[in-house]
């Protein structure tokens, strides 16, 4: 390999490391489908409420002078108003920006709400049962044997950490 070569493949490599992270399909999927869902009155723009529910809905629980700052920055017309463009390009940016092991984190504590620091079987039968999943204990039971890699019946962060990163 020449070494012109092999600084042109080097610089190729360099750009790939620093391409810009793009949305999954899904994840443009979700934005569109949060926008329309949250415009209630079909108008191509959110307000301060609809836009605060839709970051929500989004995984985003911001507070009232964060979203009015938002609204604020992104308002072409000065109605406090939102487009469909602009929202696209705000959740964007902040899904992109999530830090995966915080939003792994922040799922098993939706598992954890008794606060344990473990998800167990308890645990999993609330969260089956508020997804509408009628799973029977043997079957949840069978879950968290599967993943329970100290094998004391419960699911702890650090194996749970396993589950969601497919390194169990």
């Amino acid at each position: 390999m020449s070494l012109y070569t092999s600084s042109a493949v080097q610089k190729a490599k360099q750009r790939r490391a620093h391409a810009r992270p793009e949305l999954s399909d899904e994840q443009k999927q979700e934005i569109k489908e949060a926008f329309e869902l949250f415009d209630t009155d079909k108008d191509g723009c959110v307000d301060y409420h609809e836009l605060k529910v839709a970051m929500r809905a989004l995984g985003f629980d911001m507070k009232k002078a964060e979203v009015l700052k938002i609204l604020r920055d992104h308002d072409k017309t000065g109605h406090s108003l939102m487009d469909f463009e602009d929202f696209v390009k705000i959740m964007s940016e902040k899904i992109l920006a999530r830090d995966p092991m915080e939003e792994i984190r922040r799922a098993f504590h939706l598992f954890d709400d008794d606060n344990t620091g473990k998800i167990t079987l308890r645990n999993l039968r609330r969260v089956a049962k508020e997804i509408g999943d009628r799973l029977e204990d043997d079957e949840l039971q069978a879950m968290i044997d599967e993943f329970d890699l100290d094998q004391d019946g419960e699911i702890n962060e650090q194996e749970f950490f396993a589950i969601m990163t497919d390194d169990a």
